[in-house]
């Protein structure tokens, strides 16, 4: 009996794991400010301001609408291990693209857009003060 039940055990854990296994975006503490004016000085004509030396590979922070932005690392999640940094597409589109591994995400929402991409892009939190001041955070280890 004893046998059966080590069995059922054993399967009801193999079936519970998911076929990702694959590593994840480390998370790492992050508090990066900057004003509306200096974001529209520095964004591209898409609407996207890229910030080295902050997250995992750098941020890219996006403009949705007037009063609405996001934030996301630029890692690449097909291999995090190997920090490729995902670039805005060039076309004039919100799409960015993995040059190791030739992945896409929207930056409307960091989802996967084309193949060997399947995860979502880090998105770190983005906050609007007085109208005057972006911040985006991830308050991993805070």
């Amino acid at each position: 009996m004893m046998k059966y039940g080590l069995f059922f055990l054993m399967l009801i854990t193999l079936l519970s794991c998911g076929k990702d296994i694959g590593s994840r975006i480390p998370e790492v503490f992050l508090n990066y400010s900057v004003t509306v004016q200096e974001f529209d000085i520095k964004k591209d004509p898409n609407g996207i301001m890229i910030v080295n030396n902050q997250g995992v590979a750098g941020l890219m922070i996006v403009k949705i609408s007037s009063n609405s932005y996001k934030a996301f690392d630029r890692c690449s999640s097909v291999d995090p291990d190997k920090r490729c940094v995902v670039v805005p597409d060039p076309e004039g589109t919100l799409i960015a693209s993995d040059p190791c591994s030739g992945g896409k995400w929207l930056l409307l929402d960091g989802s996967p857009f084309k193949a060997p991409a399947v995860r979502n892009l880090k998105e770190y939190q983005v906050r609007i003060i007085n109208n005057f001041t972006l911040v985006v955070t991830n308050d991993y280890g805070n």
